[in-house]
């Protein structure tokens, strides 16, 4: 069996598990404090594969405010809103709507962008998937549903932070001699600097009374959710070229789902598999639509597939 393949499946399972550390580590801790430990023990393995393979240059930091601007939008802001939105939501709901990201990073390009003109089939699968955000919040019926909208407009702006982050990286980044690990190195880096100087470090220590918890934040969120997941990917892109990597996307919420009913024990709402299967439905409609030129990619950037 080709390896690309079970490194498709460990990342899948990966960041399908990342919304339940997520959820575990918030009863002890902040969000910011989540997101400054999850960044500080995936930063490690990161540059350790950087510099084993070489891939970081000292004439890159004339980019350094590139890197800062990535920082804050693929690292800093996208994890804290996520850390918000688990918090405040089931971590399932939470999961199902991170299949959302694909949809809202399109969004963003086609917006900023404007190198695209939909077709029929994109904007079907826009609205398809984001029926499926909505099946799930039901801002409507707020109370009734018994969804916090709050926790949903968390997670919907952090997909939009990683949608600006793949916009700003195909308009400053994409032409530049710097390879997708030494971006991402770099990145975690400055994110992990700018952590360190806004984060309330006062009583963060308390995650570790918690052994699950701080096993799932130390080992799942940073070593294997941040670290291990983007050299996987990295991996992947190169076996399998930036198509078959981009559908890592549809893992995600199906693990995030049966991780919920099964060890968390979270009710799960009939509609739920109808919105997870309205998600994951536009996703692929609307990643389907350039399979041809798909693997002529110049850039990727993890859980968002390739630039458009």
């Amino acid at each position: 069996m080709n390896p690309a393949y079970l490194a498709f499946a460990a990342l899948g399972l990966i960041w399908g598990t990342n919304f339940m550390f997520m959820k575990w580590a918030s009863v002890d801790i902040s969000a910011s404090q989540i997101v400054f430990l999850r960044v500080l023990f995936g930063f490690v393995p990161i540059l350790a594969f950087a510099l084993l393979t070489r891939a970081l240059k000292w004439r890159h930091l004339k980019h350094a405010h590139h890197f800062f601007v990535m920082s804050l939008l693929a690292t800093a802001v996208y994890y804290y809103a996520f850390a918000k939105g688990a918090a405040l939501l089931l971590s399932s709901v939470a999961g199902m709507l991170s299949g959302a990201i694909p949809l809202f990073s399109f969004v963003c390009a086609w917006a900023l962008l404007r190198q695209e003109r939909p077709t029929g089939r994109m904007i079907a699968g826009i609205l398809v998937g984001f029926a499926g955000v909505l099946m799930i919040a039901q801002p409507w019926n707020a109370h009734g549903a018994g969804i916090n909208l709050l926790g949903v407009l968390y997670m919907v702006a952090g997909s939009l932070s990683v949608g600006c982050s793949f916009v700003y990286a195909r308009r400053f980044l994409s032409g530049l001699d710097l390879s997708p690990l030494a971006l991402s190195t770099w990145q975690i880096g400055f994110a992990l600097v700018v952590l360190s100087c806004v984060t309330d470090f006062h009583g963060m220590t308390r995650v570790t009374g918690d052994t699950r918890a701080f096993a799932g934040l130390v080992l799942g969120l940073g070593l294997s959710g941040t670290g291990v997941a983007y050299i996987l990917y990295y991996f992947i892109v190169g076996q399998l070229g930036a198509l078959a990597a981009s559908s890592v996307t549809y893992i995600p919420p199906v693990v995030a789902l049966l991780m919920g009913l099964t060890i968390a024990h979270e009710p799960m709402r009939p509609l739920d598999l109808a919105a997870m299967a309205a998600i994951l439905g536009g996703v692929y409609l609307l990643q389907s639509r350039r399979q041809a030129g798909a693997a002529q990619a110049n850039f990727v950037s993890p859980r968002i597939g390739k630039a458009r």
